[in-house]
């Protein structure tokens, strides 16, 4: 019985199966590799649309609702509140489904096979927390079995990625998998045998791109619509910082939708009343109340990767007001997100130290995940392991290239 390789991405997701054992990648959109990690309600049409079709609704101004990393969700009592769409009490558990169920009829479409089992990818912690960490497993587990899936069995990311790209090593090297995301960071240690990979060890903290993105925004964006400002009390002269909260959550890709209700929106028009800068403010009531916070964080990640490949980018706010905008230089981007890429390196020198490595013996770096391509992340990583030579694995589908190759086997 045919089994399917699943990597649901935070932001990109793929699918795959082994062909004559090598990893064949099945094109769930016409000519792409990976398919957007995003579902649009459509309230016009009554519909739930995925992947690209969901972000160019969104582009488009249609009227509906855009989400997007809801794999960050995963394992918090949010996962279970439901919430009216299309007519619908919906929780997110269902949405991820119905994104799953897509992906298992467009790889069925594809193949002409029929996929009752998958082997899924999963982050080695999805949160720190081990509750929450057990939970979102088995919120993953029960989206996969409302998506008409019979069985799922699931694999760590960054071993996939291992098994992917045992190529690339000689009989006994040591090499490391650096799997960098959207929301976690995931790292293996393995040496390449001749029957195969044997793992030495497996680590992971919840940090990732959206997390870059996120410090951007807050650094960069955010004190265009207010945040750091002064407010006015109702009564006398004195003054309080705006509340943070809201611009954490703006800046924050899985908490944007939440902001649209009237709650968040009546208290940026509070805030924007008493504003010691009005116009700041009046920026946020207008972002709430024409459901910008999408454009905002598409507009971010894009200067950020501008900035990453040549130098310079720009943040281009025009959606909120023409002519706004916030030029990104790479000194820049590296100085704000250099602490979190020092964690990631820290947590790579964790992995290795668990099973009592010197870092020094590594001999393969191997870099994959989308926000590995960042410049940021490969130096922090370069200077903690520099005996090792250093690969870019395909950065998008590595891991379900490695989830096709063990799905053949993986409920043996």
């Amino acid at each position: 019985m045919a089994v399917l390789g699943v990597d649901f991405g935070t932001s990109n997701s793929a699918a795959g199966v082994a062909r004559d054992g090598a990893p064949h990648l099945i094109a769930l959109e016409k000519d792409e590799k990976t398919l957007p990690t995003a579902v649009f309600f459509d309230f016009e049409k009554k519909r739930m649309l995925i992947g690209t079709a969901a972000g160019k609704a969104l582009l488009a101004g249609e009227e509906g609702r855009y989400m997007r990393a809801l794999k960050s969700l995963l394992g918090a009592p949010l996962m279970r509140e439901k919430r009216n769409l299309l007519g619908e009490k919906l929780d997110f558990i269902d949405i991820v489904a119905r994104f799953l169920a897509q992906v298992k009829r467009g790889a069925e479409a594809q193949t002409g096979e029929r996929f009752d089992r998958a082997l899924s990818g999963r982050p080695v912690r999805f949160h720190g927390d081990e509750t929450r960490n057990a939970q979102a497993e088995v919120d993953l587990r029960e989206a996969y079995l409302r998506a008409g899936f019979d069985e799922v069995a699931f694999m760590y990311e960054p071993e996939a990625a291992a098994l992917a790209n045992r190529a690339l090593l000689d009989e006994g090297d040591l090499g490391l998998i650096v799997d960098i995301g959207g929301g976690t960071s995931d790292f293996t240690l393995f040496r390449n045998g001749v029957d195969g990979i044997e793992i030495s060890a497996s680590h992971g903290i919840r940090s990732g791109g959206t997390d870059f993105d996120r410090t951007l925004s807050l650094e960069t964006v955010m004190p265009l619509l207010g945040r750091g400002s002064e407010i006015r009390h109702a009564f006398g002269n004195e003054t309080h910082t705006a509340p943070a909260t809201i611009f954490n959550d703006l800046a924050t890709w899985q908490k944007i939708q939440f902001l649209y209700a009237p709650d968040s929106r009546r208290l940026a028009s509070d805030l924007a009343q008493y504003a010691v800068e009005p116009d700041k403010l009046a920026r946020l009531v207008s972002v709430l109340a024409d459901e910008l916070g999408h454009d905002i964080a598409f507009a971010v990640e894009a200067g950020k990767i501008a900035a990453n490949i040549s130098g310079a980018g720009v943040v281009d706010l025009q959606v909120v007001e023409r002519g706004l905008s916030v030029s990104l230089e790479s000194d820049t981007v590296g100085a704000l997100l250099r602490p979190m890429a020092e964690d990631m390196a820290a947590a790579a020198l964790a992995t290795v130290a668990r099973a009592d490595v010197a870092p020094e013996d590594v001999t393969h770096l191997v870099f994959v995940g989308g926000s590995s391509l960042m410049r940021v992340t490969r130096d922090a990583l370069g200077q903690v392991f520099p005996q090792a030579a250093v690969h870019h694995g395909s950065a998008l589908t590595a891991i379900v290239d490695g989830l096709g190759i063990a799905a053949e086997g993986a409920f043996d």
